[in-house]
Parts: C-alpha cells; sequence; structure tokens
C-alpha cells in the first residue's frame, strides 16, 4: 500500500511544496489546515507518517504531538516537526512533546525526502512504538560483536539504533546524557561512540572534550548523528573536536551500518 503523509500546517506555501514533493515521489499526502482538523484526520485515515509545521501556534502543536502519543491507536505514528530555524531549544521542546524527529526550514526536497524515507521504513515504526516503554539502562548485548556505545536523550533514536545495530551483531549500550555515558565507557569502553549534539546533559561537544581528555577513551573512534546541527560550520567544529564523522539523520540503515562498520575499520588515532 503506498504510504499516506499527514500534513498539518498553516503555511499555503509551505503545505503546497510538500504535497507536490510528496505527490512526485509516490506518497499520498492528506491536508489538515490546523491543530483539530489533523486530529480528526489521523483518527479517521490513520496516516503512516504525520508531519507538523511548528510555526503554528506552538502550544498546540505540542498539544496534538501529546494527544497523538496518548492514543492507543495512533501512539506508534510517527510524527515530525518543522521549524523556523534549526533552534536547540525548540527541537528538544518538540522531542519532549512527543514529535521524533525535527526539519527546519527552509525545505529542500532532497532533506525533506530523505526525512520522510527514513521515519516510514519498519525498523523505525518498530522502534517508535517499542519507545512508548521505558529505554533499559543497558540493553541485552549480543555475542561475538564490537561495543558501539550510542548517547542521546531521545528514546526513539536510542531505541532505533539499538535495533539497527543490534540486528547486525554489534554489542550497544546506550546512555541518555554526557555523564552517565562518561561513568559506563570509563568503566568498560567501548570499540565505538555514536553521540548526538543537543543534548539536556551535557551538550555533544562537551562531552567528545571530556571522551579526548581521558586516556583510556582518547582513541576510541567518535561520531557524531545529528538531525539540527547540520550546517557545514557544525560538521567542521564536530571534525576539529576530533569526532572522525559527522552523519545526519534520518539515514538509510543499509548506509548507517556502512558508515559505522567504516568508521570501526579506522586506524585508532585516523
Amino acid at each position: 500500500m503506498t504510504p499516506r503523509v499527514l500534513l498539518i500546517a498553516s503555511d499555503v506555501p509551505g503545505m503546497e511544496l510538500m504535497c507536490h514533493l510528496l505527490t512526485t515521489y509516490g506518497y499520498v499526502p492528506l491536508r489538515a489546515r490546523n491543530g483539530a482538523e489533523g486530529l480528526r484526520l489521523a483518527a479517521h485515515e490513520r496516516p503512516d507518517l504525520i508531519v507538523y509545521d511548528i510555526p503554528m501556534p506552538l502550544d498546540e502543536g505540542y498539544e496534538v504531538a501529546r494527544r497523538i502519543r496518548a492514543d492507543p491507536v495512533l501512539n506508534g505514528t510517527p510524527m515530525i516537526a518543522v521549524g523556523e530555524f534549526a533552534i536547540p531549544e525548540e527541537r528538544r521542546d518538540a522531542l519532549a512533546a512527543g514529535f521524533d524527529g525535527y526539519l527546519s526550514k527552509p525545505i529542500s526536497a532532497q532533506s525533506f525526502l530523505r526525512h520522510i524515507e527514513a521515519f516510514l521504513v519498519p525498523v523505525f515504526r518498530a522502534a517508535a512504538a517499542a519507545a512508548k516503554s521505558p529505554v533499559p539502562e543497558t540493553p541485552t548485548p549480543r555475542s561475538g560483536g564490537l561495543k558501539v556505545m550510542v548517547v542521546d536523550d531521545t528514546a526513539a533514536n536510542l531505541m532505533l539504533a539499538s535495533s539497527l545495530l543490534g540486528g547486525a551483531g554489534y554489542q550497544v549500550v546506550t546512555a541518555t546524557g554526557m555523564s552517565e555515558a562518561l561513568r559506563m565507557a570509563r568503566k568498560d569502553p567501548p570499540d565505538l561512540i555514536l553521540s548526538d549534539i543537543v543534548m539536556t546533559d551535557g551538550s555533544g561537544y562537551e562531552f567528545i572534550r571530556a571522551v579526548k581528555a581521558d586516556d583510556r577513551l582518547r582513541a576510541v573512534p567518535f561520531v557524531f548523528n545529528t538531525s539540527s546541527m547540520t550546517v557545514e560550520s557544525a560538521r567542521e567544529k564536530c571534525l576539529a573536536l576530533g569526532a572522525i564523522k559527522v552523519l545526519f539523520r534520518p539515514m538509510d540503515p543499509s548506509d548507517m551500518l556502512r558508515e559505522i562498520k567504516a568508521c570501526l575499520a579506522e586506524p585508532a588515532g585516523a
């Protein structure tokens, strides 16, 4: 069945652009002009994905997200917030309200469609549904694989990474912030660290500085995985701090696994 994407936006040009992109690439767009209409359409149509234009009243957008998450039928539906700027606070608030992803304007066809495709893959839908339950502090590792530490303060991102990497045979440990991650890494160093940048407990920048200042952890490959800090200056800062790669969410699962494998294959300190 062709995936159906519910668009909730009061910005007419923005709505038309997103509808055009979705239709061109084979998706079925459903339109709603406000939160109340979006909730009615979501309940009736049960879309595969919901995209909400945050420049509408913020409180309304977050309330829609909370009501979707409280609905036993709709709570596993992936939701993407579209914001006016790449503001860390807005991204954090959107994710806390229940959105799974955050995309900043101006919308480019490539970025928008990459988000749509990534959040519609089966592994994400399963992870989004599982994320409604508390995330285990340390998931049971699979034997025989290299250990990857995933650091992110968003439950859905942790579950997605755990599902994807664990399914590929890696041992996966998770942490929701810098303090927890440093404590775990110092006790049992991982083979690779995959970290978000914008977090509530220390930024990714602070985290990598602490890792590179620790003699036991300095050589551990450090990879950033972000959906908000996508400008070139942010990427350059990450690399200057010692990261060997900056990955941008959402990413096709096969591409993610290929990147992780390549980073683990690089010589220490490369």
